[in-house]
């Protein structure tokens, strides 16, 4: 999420005892994170700079919103030009947030096509001739088909407006780019809404057209394409008819700056049930100052999706020989911080390894916790805590907030814990691993 958004995962050691006090452990912190991949890029600099095209490599991942989703729902994609091929083609310095980012990204596997994604005007001063920045663009994506779905970093533009409004366009040189990202998407058997829509470029002036393309529509059906600034429809629209195919293909004019997205839907108005899921689009602001005039811009820049805890080892309650029963204790408080400031929801789970100890194991699945969670005063989203019940090696939710138009805040998570060690588990110091995996 994107972030995006990238996951982290962080393991407290918990300990359960028969007879004894449980000895500590120290924290493990295995961190998970997309895959960055390496492809081939071929970037032409803009005529004016007057150089010719740039052959190099660049280096991308893709990070998801859910690696494991259902037919139906709607994925969030983060697109990351770690480092880009193309650099600074001229010798005059560039300010900062002056850089527009636009992009592709390429599904494979059991769904195919291409996601639009677009990034803030954002970006670190580059000095003249240096290498651009790194940048991230997000976009979304329906999921149609069950299976293995592929992710791959596709072509990608760097638009700048500084003196002049001037684009890097840079292409995959043999596509597809390696794979960054494999979703494994299940079928629920419940109806699914097939409807989605592509455009042929992500960004543009106001007024200009762009080129939308769809599938999944009813045929015959009289469609509306229609602009988004968050969920708020803006005032571009415009109307055709799907084939006999249930495809479409007709342009749409954008002239509402806000733009950051484009629908299409049968019906009054865009539903769920009968509306594509948004394509993303940025409109450059190009207004001319008038003269005695000074434009004054201030930029919100985006944070990340982070975790901490307080505390890395857990004690539970001792048990008797031959007689066993809860081993109980609680959790040591997470702390989330979701300072994205996009669409995104996020999901706190646990999972747990089987407890061993001297010449026996008592099974993960002897571990429950009735998990708890608050939200700090403010924050947009809204905290709900995971259902009570069997951690296991399986895994379960502790806490997690929806998507929405925006979201954010902090929050902090905390469960009771009990172990149900058998009655006759041989005396001494028993532990496991609970690893939190935050997405």
């Amino acid at each position: 999420m994107g972030t995006q958004n990238r996951r982290r995962r962080w393991a407290s050691l918990l300990g359960a005892t028969a007879l004894a006090v449980t000895a500590g452990g120290a924290l493990a912190c295995p961190a998970g994170a997309a895959t960055d991949v390496d492809f081939a890029t071929h970037c032409i600099p803009p005529a004016v700079a007057g150089i010719p095209p740039i052959d190099g490599t660049t280096t991308a991942n893709i990070a998801v919103s859910d690696t494991t989703p259902d037919v139906g729902d709607t994925v969030t994609v983060t697109y990351t030009v770690v480092k880009p091929a193309a650099s600074n083609p001229t010798a005059i310095a560039l300010p900062a947030d002056i850089m527009t980012p636009t992009g592709k990204v390429t599904l494979g596997g059991a769904q195919t096509g291409d996601i639009t994604v677009a990034g803030p005007k954002k970006n670190d001063p580059v000095p003249g001739n240096g290498a651009f920045p790194s940048f991230s663009m997000t976009g979304t994506f329906k999921v149609t088909a069950a299976g293995s779905i592929t992710l791959s970093p596709g072509d990608y533009n760097i638009h700048t407006s500084y003196i002049l409004e001037l684009d890097t366009p840079c292409t995959v040189t043999n596509p597809p780019a390696p794979v960054s990202e494999t979703l494994t998407a299940t079928d629920t058997s419940t109806p699914v809404n097939n409807r989605a829509i592509g455009l042929d470029k992500a960004t543009g002036n106001p007024g200009d057209s762009v080129t939308v393309t769809g599938t999944g529509f009813t045929a015959g059906a009289t469609v509306t394409l229609a602009g988004r600034s968050g969920d708020t429809q803006t005032g571009d629209t415009a109307t055709t008819t799907a084939g006999s195919d249930g495809k479409i293909s007709a342009p749409l004019v954008v002239n509402d700056k806000t733009t950051t997205g484009i629908v299409a839907y049968e019906g009054s108005a865009w539903t769920e049930a009968l509306g594509s899921p948004a394509a993303a689009y940025t409109v450059v602001d190009n207004t001319p100052i008038p003269p005695g005039s000074q434009k004054i811009t201030t930029t919100v820049n985006a944070g990340t999706l982070s975790m901490s805890q307080d505390g890395d080892s857990v004690a539970l309650s001792a048990v008797k020989f031959g007689t066993g029963g809860a081993s109980t204790g609680a959790l040591r408080t997470v702390t989330v911080q979701d300072f994205r400031g996009g669409p995104a929801g996020w999901s706190l789970t646990g999972k747990v390894t089987d407890f061993t100890g001297p010449g026996a194991k008592i099974d993960a699945s002897k571990l429950s916790w009735t998990p708890a969670c608050a939200t700090k005063a403010g924050s947009p989203s809204t905290c709900q805590a995971g259902s009570a019940g069997v951690v296991g090696s399986s895994g379960a939710t502790l806490a997690s907030t929806p998507n929405g138009t925006v979201t954010g805040g902090e929050f902090t998570a905390d469960a009771g814990l009990s172990l149900d060690v058998p009655a006759f588990t041989p005396p001494g110091s028993y532990s496991g691993v609970l690893t939190l995996t935050l997405s």
